[in-house]
């Protein structure tokens, strides 16, 4: 499953309970002020906490998604794999994707600095 030390491995679930909870503050706090993030459903990157902030925001008043890690998977470079199940749905319930997608994590001093969607054929 995962040779990752443990610390890793809890700040990337916290990061997933926040999220999944809606609790921005909670999130943001387990990234570095340079973090840069994808824009997962419209292209393209944000960097820093604040348009972090503005993005989430944004996305939560279209769609509603879930992500649950599945599986961690700690690569050569140091950077962390995450094996994740996906729920979107449209803000009636409507399920709209329910696939398995990949998110990379690299970490700076104990927090998420960058974070990228990968492909999934790595998945079993």
């Amino acid at each position: 499953m995962s040779d990752q030390p443990a610390p890793e491995i809890e700040l990337l679930r916290a990061a997933y309970a926040a999220f999944n909870a809606r609790d921005i503050d909670a999130a943001l706090a387990l990234m570095t002020p340079d973090v840069l993030w994808p824009k997962a459903f419209k292209g393209g990157f944000v960097r820093g906490p604040e348009e972090v902030r503005a993005y989430w925001t944004e996305q939560w008043s279209e769609i509603n998604p879930h992500v649950e890690p599945v599986s961690f998977y700690s690569e050569e470079d140091g950077r962390i794999l995450v094996d994740v199940h996906q729920i979107v749905r449209d803000l009636a319930g409507v399920v709209l994707a329910d696939e398995q997608v990949g998110h990379r994590f690299t970490l700076k001093q104990g927090l998420i600095q960058v974070m990228e969607v990968t492909l999934v054929d790595w998945v079993e």
